[in-house]
């Protein structure tokens, strides 16, 4: 699939919706994905990497999907933490659409699915999850990343999967020489050729 669609707000794409089982938080599910939206066939590699460290997220407060495409982060940190609210976002309209229906079959209640600019400006997260848009081009992932991950209240965390060979070891240095001083990005996990970053606010 080229870029064009899951980067696109409305993918050109015929929709086409289909089943598939995966499992999630240790449950199995049986979700819809549908072309012109991120791996719609399984959950891709670097996304089931990035959930290996699942534990590590808090278990209330609000928790951030940043690209949410068909839903597995979102609803695998909403079974995690049934008591957190799950803000789900992406500016693909199909993927929010099927994060929505995906929650629904999931059985969760607390994923809010909005695009970027419906998230309340004052909100802060306890935690930040995404296998961010590495393709989107590197201004727009930079511009994205400093949207973010300022948000986070002192002492939380950020995990972000990258694969190593499209820029992760660059993209860690970025991080550390770009945001402010009070926060800390290291490297948790290297797997299947992706690397795991965790960036904190230690206030």
């Amino acid at each position: 699939m080229s870029s064009e669609h899951y980067f696109s707000e409305t993918p050109a794409t015929e929709y086409k919706p289909k089943q598939i089982h995966v499992t999630l938080c240790g449950r199995e599910l049986r979700l819809e994905t549908a072309g012109g939206v991120f791996s719609p066939d399984h959950i891709d590699q670097g996304t089931a990497v990035l959930l290996e460290q699942l534990s590590h997220a808090p278990v209330g407060g609000n928790l951030l999907d940043v690209g949410c495409g068909w839903g597995p982060i979102a609803i695998s940190l909403a079974l995690h933490a049934p008591r957190a609210t799950v803000w789900a976002i992406d500016v693909n309209e199909r993927s929010l659409a099927l994060t929505k229906r995906n929650a629904e079959l999931a059985g969760v209640t607390n994923i809010r699915v909005c695009k970027p600019d419906e998230v309340p400006a004052e909100l802060e997260f306890n935690g930040i999850w995404s296998n961010p848009p590495i393709r989107v081009g590197k201004d727009a992932l930079h511009e994205i990343l400093l949207t973010w991950l300022p948000r986070l209240v002192v002492g939380a965390e950020s995990y972000l999967v990258v694969q190593k060979n499209l820029g992760a070891d660059s993209l860690q240095r970025w991080l550390d020489a770009t945001l402010p001083a009070e926060f800390s990005t290291i490297r948790v996990d290297t797997a299947k050729a992706f690397r795991v970053f965790r960036v904190k606010h230690r206030g």
